[in-house]
């Protein structure tokens, strides 16, 4: 991907970007045999579609709906998209026989533990 004008992220080797022409970016990342495309630019996610298909075999599974494992849920109203892991959650809890309702767990911290949040010298830099 680099030879195509995409760079390689610093934070994540599996996660290539491009500037679009109109200042905008998309997003490629790849994970084994799992992939997603992320640009406002339609034409250009079609355009890389093309050109990924054109080189390697792939199937395209139109909108994503999970990647790895993950759930995407998107509101278009408001403009939010979010991840969850509920699904693997619930393997796991009923793996260890955990029951999952949430409020039969307790806080496994002493009650007067204080968290907070700091940042690391790359993100205190970049901002």
């Amino acid at each position: 991907m680099c030879g195509k004008r995409y760079t390689r992220s610093l934070y994540d080797p599996c996660v290539y970007f491009s500037r679009l022409s109109d200042g905008e970016y998309i997003y490629l990342l790849l994970y084994v045999d799992d992939s997603l495309i992320a640009s406002k630019s339609i034409s250009a996610i079609n355009k890389l579609k093309n050109q990924l298909s054109s080189e390697f075999e792939m199937k395209d599974l139109g909108e994503a709906k999970r990647v790895l494992g993950m759930k995407i849920d998107k509101d278009r109203k408001k403009d939010i998209v979010s991840l969850t892991q509920k699904r693997y959650l619930q393997k796991i809890l009923q793996k260890f026989n955990i029951q999952s309702d949430p409020m039969s767990i307790s806080t496994p911290l002493t009650p007067h533990f204080k968290l907070a949040a700091t940042l690391s010298p790359e993100v205190s830099r970049r901002s």
